[in-house]
């Protein structure tokens, strides 16, 4: 292709010409290793290609060559701030398969935690989102209540990010004693102290400016995209798994879904925060029904494995929206295909037609916004 020079500008006389901007993968103001391609008319998106893959990990294919046990190491590893929800998630298509019960208990603490590392994720998510667009002091508060939880997920498990905490059949092991006095204690903590950060950005002017009316996602563009999770009920797409097709404990639960109907940036945030309130009573009932319950944790296994012939399909609502397991046997210990549906994937396809239209000053705050981890876009 030869090449041409082109004069940009606005004065009369001169050619104007639309201006390809890459931001990342390696860029400073890049959200992790992801690649926009934007076109740009002066200050305003033209149109926005996300360009995917450079964390690419192969962990579908690694899924063939490990049994059903190691295939949970590699799952809780995607989406970083999820993982006891990614582990979940295959553990549940790997017994549905295998028509295996769980016993109660092991439901039970199951959900509980579940909704500890939704608080987790969405903590990490308040503290940083505000911090890209200039604001330094929410993430102080944010990652003190992170740490408050994080201690009792830390004790029950042995692991700070990648609990690994699932397994086939139940949990690893039966919690510490006294856990579940030391876990609600942790969450009246962080019930009491959240207002702290609630109420130094939720209304704050300059947050309200950056946000309010910016990056607008419709309920008819999020369901055209798969949007799911807080990033779509910001839109006003009302689905929430844990309510409309329970698994685990849910079903006996109540469980609150937050919406919005605006869709902005500032939308997307509220429903992260109100959804923290959410998460964190429903852990509490979780707990108090696991001190009336006793028995077993797991169920007793043969030492390999080997799910029977036939396929599966489990979906979770995980912190960032649906994560769905296509789960593929013919009957020996490692699976023959396990596909995973990522929340993050299918929300970041929503930017090329989130984008066009807005400034490029407002880029980071709705990228920000969209709450993704590159690694569970990757896989």
């Amino acid at each position: 292709m030869s090449l041409r020079e082109v004069t940009v500008g606005t004065q009369a006389g001169l050619d104007t010409a639309d201006m390809v901007l890459n931001i990342g993968p390696q860029h400073p103001s890049t959200h992790g290793v992801l690649r926009l391609r934007l076109r740009l008319d002066g200050e305003r998106v033209v149109e926005c290609e996300p360009i995917v893959g450079y964390m690419h990990r192969g962990a579908e294919k690694l899924f063939e060559v490990r049994d059903y046990r190691q295939i949970i190491v590699l799952a809780n590893r995607h989406d970083w701030l999820s993982a006891f929800s990614n582990e979940l998630g295959v553990v549940l298509a790997v017994e549905r398969l295998m028509d295996l019960s769980v016993p109660e208990r092991a439901v039970w603490l199951r959900t509980a935690l579940a909704e500890l590392n939704r608080v987790l994720n969405h903590l990490m998510f308040l503290g940083s989102y505000p911090l890209e667009i200039g604001a330094i002091t929410p993430m102080f508060y944010a990652f003190r209540e992170r740490e408050t939880l994080q201690a009792v997920m830390e004790e029950v498990s042995g692991g700070r990010m990648h609990f690994m905490f699932n397994r086939v059949g139940g949990l690893k092991e039966e919690v510490p004693y006294g856990w579940t006095g030391r876990a609600r204690d942790a969450i009246d903590a962080v019930r009491r102290r959240m207002p702290d950060l609630d109420h130094l950005i939720r209304r704050n002017e300059i947050f309200l400016a950056r946000t309010v009316g910016v990056g607008v996602l419709s309920a008819e563009d999020a369901a055209a995209f798969g949007a799911s999770g807080p990033v779509a009920r910001a839109s006003g797409l009302d689905l929430d798994l844990r309510r409309d097709e329970p698994y685990l404990a849910y079903g006996e639960l109540d469980v609150p879904v937050v919406t919005r109907t605006t869709g902005d940036c500032h939308a997307r945030f509220e429903v992260l925060l109100d959804q923290v309130y959410a998460s964190l009573d429903l852990a509490q009932a979780c707990l108090d029904r696991v001190d009336r319950i006793t028995g077993p944790v797991n169920v007793r296994l043969p030492k390999v494995v080997k799910a029977p012939e036939g396929h599966t399909y489990a979906w979770t609502e995980n912190p960032l929206g649906i994560n769905g397991y296509y789960l593929v046997s013919r009957g020996e210990k490692t699976p023959w295909r396990l596909k995973l549906r990522t929340a993050s994937y299918a929300n970041v396809q929503a930017l090329s037609t989130l984008l066009p239209g807005c400034l490029v000053p407002d880029l980071i705050a709705i990228l920000g916004s969209m709450f993704f981890v590159v690694g569970d876009i990757d896989k």
